[in-house]
């Protein structure tokens, strides 16, 4: 049997920046699903200051200084903590990112300058240069996606590029979240993002550890497997949107019927309008309780297809020698589902609907390992 190869230094940058997304995911759930999302009117600073009001003349000239959005306490510090985790991320998917690019100096000196950029830009931002701030902002996101276009056939490190542009966004939704006072189209694009991120440097750092199999079985199961990726892709926006406009709890504790009925009057088309006016604070949502039902009744048909289909895939995994991967799958769904239904029933407990957030994002890392798994084996370097 030939041993296997130690990890690269690449590798195990990737495996601890996917861990570190995933941190900052579970922490962000938390942050809004306790309702601090709004909890810093400002941004990227809080209340003005680098961290947050704790002492009592700092929370008084704070409410002296944000009259409409005064301290709550013990919220702000769950806001700006998670902004200084998301940055931390920032700058360990940069430092991925110029790992892949180091041997190229071109590469290397625009992911350099598109860093510069970004902060840049939340300089400008900060100093009321609006304009100036956006475009900056948007030559940090078209740097490394340029760059990313040119690393041929180097999918890992092509990935790992395209995570940094995606993190530079992701940034700006997290800045608009609040500025936009958690507009839904814009909530549910930041927990996109954020999933997104986690996604690329999970995929990333599998193949970069060299995971793979050739063979006509692996590749059906791959398209499969892309597939399934798809449906849980929309599953999770359609929970984002559920989420977004506080329609978590529009069936009551009824499950799995809804306000008693199994169809209660719905309106699917104010549930799902994307855009809405600006200046509208959408914090508790706006929505009538039909177009909330509609929108928990699309999120559970959802469900309901995405485990019949993982379900079967899972079956699939295990049929075609990939136990390991099958069954991580069946259990992350079979968790999520029972999470989703105990969130409704028990009144979505803060612990139990941070949860749902995290087992999501597990199980799309499993539904990413079976993918990279039934990828043809290539030296990512």
């Amino acid at each position: 049997m030939t041993p296997r190869r130690p990890l690269s230094l690449p590798a195990r940058l990737a495996w601890f920046a996917a861990a570190f997304a995933f941190c900052v995911i579970v922490f962000g759930a938390f942050v809004r699903l306790s309702n601090a999302g709004l909890s810093c009117p400002d941004w990227p600073t809080c209340y003005g200051q680098a961290a947050w009001p704790t002492h009592a003349h700092e929370i008084a000239r704070a409410n002296e200084a944000f009259p409409m959005r005064p301290v709550e306490a013990g919220k702000p510090w769950r806001e700006q903590f998670h902004r200084m985790i998301a940055g931390t991320l920032g700058v360990l998917v940069l430092a991925l990112a110029l790992t892949a690019a180091w041997k190229r100096p071109a590469a290397r000196w625009a992911l350099f300058a598109a860093a510069a950029a970004a902060a840049l830009g939340v300089g400008m931002y900060v100093g009321g240069e609006h304009v100036f701030s956006s475009a900056l902002a948007a030559c940090a996101i078209g740097l490394p996606l340029a760059v990313a276009a040119r690393l041929g056939r180097a999918a890992p490190w092509r990935i790992a590029v395209v995570a940094l542009a995606v993190i530079i966004f992701q940034a700006m939704l997290g800045m608009w979240t609040v500025t936009l006072l958690l507009k839904p189209i814009v909530v549910m694009g930041h927990l996109l993002g954020g999933l997104t991120t986690f996604a690329l440097l999970a995929y990333a750092a599998l193949r970069l550890s060299r995971v793979g199999a050739d063979g006509e079985e692996f590749a059906r199961l791959r398209r499969f497997a892309a597939l399934g990726l798809a449906l849980l892709a929309c599953q999770i926006a359609l929970g984002g949107w559920t989420s977004a406009n506080y329609a978590a709890l529009a069936c009551g504790s009824d499950f799995p019927g809804c306000l008693g009925q199994w169809w209660p009057p719905t309106d699917f088309r104010e549930g799902f309008v994307l855009w809405r006016g600006i200046g509208v604070n959408y914090e508790g949502g706006i929505l009538d309780a039909a177009a909330r039902s509609a929108i928990q009744i699309a999120h559970r048909l959802g469900a309901l297809a995405v485990f019949c289909y993982l379900g079967w895939l899972a079956l699939r995994a295990v049929r075609a020698g990939l136990r390991g991967y099958g069954i991580a799958i069946g259990i992350a769904l079979l968790a999520q589902v029972a999470l989703g239904i105990g969130n409704v029933v028990l009144g979505l407990p803060l612990p139990l609907a941070t949860a749902h957030n995290a087992v999501a994002a597990l199980l799309l890392s499993a539904m990413l390992a079976l993918l990279a798994r039934t990828q043809p084996r290539t030296d990512p370097d």
